[in-house]
């Protein structure tokens, strides 16, 4: 069965909530309060099915201005919408405000019910019905069918009728899509049930056992019950009228505003780029960071209006902006939004979420205000790499994209392949999936050669930069699988070289000056004729009175190119005097399977300034293993 929300609007005591009991029987003012002024201050709801096989879930709202961030909280997530206006009052100004908010959140379907047509006579019926086509014309209600209809009567309930079951099979399916959502509206106990949460269905499905978080709080529960329309059900879809249950939720841990979606679905922000109309009814232009209410889903939280590329707002006008809140929010791509002026409260612009989890915008950046733009119509493919893009080295994940773009998993997954097969974006983590942008992979390939350059520059002798370093010179922000990646994509085409710990650009060669060479040469002559008994470097270098940071440099190239061994800080050998003592030392464990320090120390005819690092040494070279105080050949 089709599942149909229409929504009721219209000045204060126009006789809203009448009509929907005339129609259902239900009276939607549930308050003590509400019942004993005659107003409607909260949401109310009731349900009926249609002559056509509809299921119609009602949603009355309060027409009193105090009221209206009530009406917009209950006029979110309607497919259909009833305009009240009475025959004896005509069009108010609460009737020109819900007009437009409904036209904000994109409301294409409805009619006009002229009630308490009792109290009027046929030639004031007329006049009123002028009146209201020339309040209609040019909105989304200007071709829509006006019903007279009596409460008190009963005259024309059921013109009222037929025409909502007509108009119900223009109403066209809402898109499919995984993603549940479902904005609260309202938040209660019952005995036996517990903590039970109502509000329209938007998109996914729910059912019994589902584990559920509710955004932007955080907090995960299980779904105990499922009811629609006051009967229980296994699971609940799109349009419907939900309530759900849940196991060990207290009722103060949910308020209005919040959504109930899957864990890990959304993501709260505290910033929203919008497409945002200016009303043209507004009196005066807003300026720059205006502060203002943002009405979304079921939520009023109060925030910033920053425009991005001027300083002023005139009324009509239509602008890319960035809202920045006060209190986080949750939403998806093409969310549905309403701004009013902070005091005094009226509503002053409304439209469409571009990207529900945006970076900080400065203004008058051309980029960003086009890029802005090009997110109101552009084809789902430029949307994804677009947001690929803007990301930036943080990369976005796939779960990122579903609320960026509002597209169905199938789709989007359809699309970062295709877009994945040309390489313009590439996937950094396959467990997260995780996406940069080529242009943001080629950059930092570029600046990884240029970095290696001028290490090399800087460093003549050495034969390249540790990894550690290399990755050191990442942006701070970039992903952690990034810089992995780049280097494998660099190695894979020979653009560089890794020894073990270090990394080289592919045509570095290490050549040595004049005078290197010359220290290079002194530096062998007296390790090679001190054997296994070498002075300290730093004695070295007295000795030879040079910079001790160019000896270093030669020194650990001489250890680089395996001529020289590093036994420890301060300490080098000589390879020959090294590999003549190993052959000894490997000779006789071959014989006699252990040695003992003092044999070694025999062995080798010097103290034990240079024994204890010789046998860690080779210990670290898995040529021997230490056994309590003796060693073993290492196998193998």
């Amino acid at each position: 069965m089709k599942q149909i929300i229409l929504g009721t609007a219209g000045h204060i005591d126009h006789g809203k909530t009448s009509l929907i009991k005339a129609v259902t029987g239900v009276n939607t003012d549930r308050l003590k309060e509400e019942q004993a002024r005659g107003i409607t201050i909260e949401l109310g709801f009731a349900s009926m099915d249609l002559p056509g096989g509809w299921h119609l879930g009602i949603v009355d709202v309060p027409g009193h201005e105090k009221f209206v961030k009530n009406m917009v909280a209950g006029a979110t997530g309607i497919d259909m919408v009833a305009m009240v206006i009475a025959a004896d009052e005509g069009v108010m100004p609460q009737t020109r405000e819900h007009m437009e908010i409904c036209a904000l959140l994109g409301i294409q379907h409805g009619l006009i019910a002229l009630t308490k047509t009792d109290l009027v006579d046929e030639e004031w019926m007329e006049l009123v019905i002028e009146d209201i086509r020339d309040f209609s014309r040019g909105t989304f209600l200007e071709d829509c069918p006006i019903i007279p209809v009596s409460s008190a009567t009963g005259e024309g309930i059921q013109a009222f009728i037929d025409t909502l079951d007509e108009l119900s099979a223009a109403v066209p399916e809402r898109p499919v899509t995984n993603l549940f959502r479902l904005p609260v509206d309202r938040v209660f106990t019952m005995k036996g049930f517990g903590t039970v949460i109502t509000g329209s269905l938007v998109s996914g499905r729910v059912k019994v056992g589902d584990t559920i978080t509710i955004y932007p709080s955080m907090i995960t529960s299980k779904v105990r019950g499922v009811q629609v329309h006051n009967e229980s059900v296994e699971e609940a879809g799109p349009g419907m009228r939900t309530a759900i249950n849940f196991q060990g939720l207290e009722k103060a841990s949910v308020n209005r505003g919040e959504v109930i979606s899957t864990p890990q679905s959304l993501k709260p922000s505290y910033m929203v780029d919008v497409s945002l109309h200016f009303l043209k009814s507004n009196h005066k232009p807003a300026k720059n960071r205006t502060k203002v209410r943002f009405h979304t889903g079921t939520s009023e939280v109060f925030g910033y209006l920053v425009l991005l590329d001027r300083e002023e707002l005139q009324p009509g006008e239509d602008i890319v902006a960035q809202l920045r809140l006060d209190t986080p929010v949750s939403l998806v791509r093409d969310d549905r939004f309403v701004v009013r002026s902070y005091s005094p409260v009226r509503t002053i612009g409304g439209g469409k979420v571009l990207n529900p989890v945006p970076q900080k915008h400065k203004q008058f950046q051309q980029d960003v205000t086009e890029g802005l733009q090009g997110l109101i119509d552009s084809p789902p493919e430029w949307v994804v790499s677009f947001h690929v893009q803007d990301a930036d080295v943080a990369g976005v994940t796939f779960s990122d994209l579903v609320i960026m773009t509002n597209l169905p998993e199938k789709k989007l997954t359809s699309i970062t392949q295709g877009l994945s097969s040309t390489r313009e974006i590439i996937q950094i983590d396959k467990e997260m999936r995780l996406f940069v942008h080529k242009n943001v992979f080629e950059s930092l390939q570029e600046k990884t050669a240029s970095s290696l350059e001028k290490y090399h520059q800087a460093n003549p002798l050495k034969a390249g930069m540790s990894k550690e370093e290399l990755k050191t010179k990442f942006p701070m922000r970039a992903a952690d699988k990034l810089f992995s990646a780049v280097m494998n994509q660099m190695l894979k085409a020979n653009a560089i070289i890794q020894e073990g710990e270090v990394v080289k650009l592919a045509g570095h060669k290490v050549s040595l000056g004049f005078d290197q060479e010359t220290i290079k040469e002194k530096v062998l002559g007296i390790y090679r004729k001190s054997g296994l008994t070498p002075p300290y470097f730093k004695e070295v270098t007295k000795t030879l009175e040079v910079d001790p940071a160019v000896a270093k440099d030669v020194l650990m190239l001489l250890v680089n190119e395996g001529t020289m061994i590093k036994a420890k800080e301060e300490l080098f050998f000589h390879v020959e005097p090294y590999e003549s003592l190993k052959k000894r030392l490997v000779d006789f464990l071959t014989a006699n399977a252990e040695i003992t320090t003092p044999q070694f120390k025999e062995m080798t005819g010097v103290s034990r300034k240079y024994i204890i690092p010789l046998l860690e040494y080779f210990d670290a070279k898995n040529v021997t293993i230490r056994v309590g105080d003796s060693r073993k050949l290492r196998k193998g």
